[in-house]
């Protein structure tokens, strides 16, 4: 039985600094199909119409979902536009699901706010997001490092812990099945191994390992 595996990168990311776990990934059995999108010029939900498509053209029979960041709510609209999907699970790494407090922040900034931050807030950042209509096993990584991210460096303080561009607590939503914490920063989460090991862990079993 074939298993695809989509990933999506997150805000400003091209999807290339997502080629490690991809890789590891496909070590372990997943056949790695990477889905780029424009981040700023497109809101969450228009990528998402987009990305079905995209699904839909996979000839695996499993299909699951790798998400970093803005690509997690990217996900969540795919699933409130087209519930019925192959079976499958979804991981996301570091995604605000409850909005984002430094998108926020950086929005309110004359002119060069909106600018950086586009259409993904519409939907996406700022918090409105849609119900988790996907009736499958959703997993989360969240970074506690407190590290210096861009959040911190353009929105200001974060409420701890942290892992410098997304709050904890962001990343926590009552549809979450499993939720694991990892001492590193937002981008950190996508080259550890033991991330890897990690999501790899859940596409098999639908919970992260203990311990």
């Amino acid at each position: 039985m074939r298993e695809a595996v989509v990933s999506l990168h997150g805000l400003w990311m091209t999807g290339l600094e997502m080629r490690l776990l991809r890789t590891r990934l496909q070590l372990r059995g997943y056949e790695p199909y990477p889905f780029r999108y424009p981040s700023v010029r497109r809101s969450p939900r228009a990528n998402a119409q987009v990305l079905r498509a995209f699904v839909d053209r996979i000839d695996a029979e499993v299909v699951h979902f790798v998400a970093h960041s803005l690509g997690g709510l990217v996900v969540l609209h795919l699933f409130d536009l087209a519930p019925l999907q192959r079976p499958g699970r979804v991981v996301m790494l570091g995604s605000p699901l409850a909005g984002s407090r430094a998108a926020r922040r950086v929005a309110q900034w004359p002119l060069l706010g909106r600018a950086l931050l586009g259409a993904s807030l519409s939907g996406g950042l700022q918090g409105d997001v849609p119900p988790w209509q996907a009736g499958r096993e959703l997993g989360v990584v969240a970074g506690t490092g407190n590290t210096l991210g861009v959040g911190r460096l353009f929105g200001g303080p974060l409420p701890r812990p942290h892992d410098g561009t997304v709050a904890l607590s962001e990343t926590r939503a009552p549809y979450v099945s499993s939720h694991l914490e990892v001492p590193c920063g937002h981008f950190g989460l996508l080259f550890r191994a033991d991330v890897a090991e990690a999501v790899a862990h859940f596409l098999r079993e639908g919970v992260f390992p203990r311990g």
